[in-house]
């Protein structure tokens, strides 16, 4: 069986800011808690991505409060922390070292927000070769706007995005399941 790593993407205070609207999935870092416990007791890879957005008015920047992992899904002593500057944990980061360091060939991935940065992040993954699980109720989305102007809700966002990464990017599954199937 192929270790698999747990990847946490982007999951910091910046995410709480008024900026974003409304969120959904208001369950997701416990989720994600549950996975990191269970990651954490059996001695699996986590890595954790932080987002350090370049545009000085980003609730993201870094230097603020915004910036700092959210305390239930912090990092711990010895779990690598990958910093991005795009939507992709890929792109410009150390991701694909700490990965190889690890051999880890499959990943389970989690965070905020779905429709972004975890989308953008599956995607490559899978492009990469990577085996991809997304736990539906560890990852979250928010309300959006399309260029109709049509309003969508984050738990519409939320299910069309699941559902496009479903099969050719990602299996879909959720947290308790995949914590069922660790060694």
């Amino acid at each position: 069986m192929t270790t698999q790593a747990l990847v946490v993407i982007d999951v910091q205070n910046a995410i709480d800011d008024p900026k974003w609207g409304r969120r959904g999935q208001p369950e997701a870092e416990a989720a994600i808690s549950r996975l990191l416990a269970a990651w954490r007791e059996r001695r699996l890879p986590v890595i954790h991505v932080r987002h350090d957005s370049t545009d000085p008015t980003s609730p993201y920047r870094p230097g603020t409060q915004g910036n700092e992992f959210k305390a239930q899904v912090a990092p711990q002593i010895g779990e690598p922390v990958v910093d991005k500057r795009t939507n992709n944990a890929f792109i410009g980061t150390d991701l694909m070292d700490v990965l190889d360091e690890l051999q880890v060939r499959s990943l389970v991935v989690t965070g905020v927000l779905l429709e972004n940065s975890v989308d953008a992040t599956v995607r490559m993954a899978a492009n990469l070769g990577f085996e991809v699980t997304v736990p539906q109720d560890a990852v979250a989305s928010i309300d959006r706007k399309d260029h109709r102007g049509k309003h969508w809700t984050a738990e519409d966002v939320h299910a069309l995005t699941l559902s496009i990464l479903d099969g050719e990017y990602a299996h879909i599954s959720t947290s308790e399941a995949i914590i069922e199937t660790l060694p």
